[in-house]
């Protein structure tokens, strides 16, 4: 059963996304994504954020999946955005430019 997280960016802006276990297996439409761990506090903590075309791809087809597992990732933070790409990678952004995921480094 997943249930809703809010998340914000760095424009203030409010992301609602719903938490899902690993490997939950989505339907094949397009959204923004955050694979998590918890941290010492006992708080959610991003280790990549992210956007697709199609959120049923996200694990098959991931290029830093290994490191994502590898630092300990356990859950997706995920929800439908059909208001296209540029709104997704807007989304991905404001929220990168926050929690600056260890995943997300560009010289991986």
């Amino acid at each position: 059963m997943s249930y809703p997280v809010m998340w914000a960016g760095f424009s203030f802006k409010q992301y609602r996304h719903l938490v899902y276990e690993w490997a939950h297996k989505f339907k094949k439409v397009p959204g923004n994504y955050i694979f998590c761990r918890i941290d010492a506090n006992d708080l959610w903590e991003p280790v990549y954020i992210g956007e697709t075309g199609d959120l049923s791809d996200i694990f098959d087809n991931h290029r830093r999946m290994d490191w994502i597992m590898g630092v300990g990732a356990t859950h997706i933070h995920a929800h439908t955005n059909k208001d296209g790409v540029q709104a997704r990678l807007d989304e991905k952004e404001d929220l990168i430019q926050i929690y600056n995921p260890i995943c997300q480094s560009v010289s991986a």
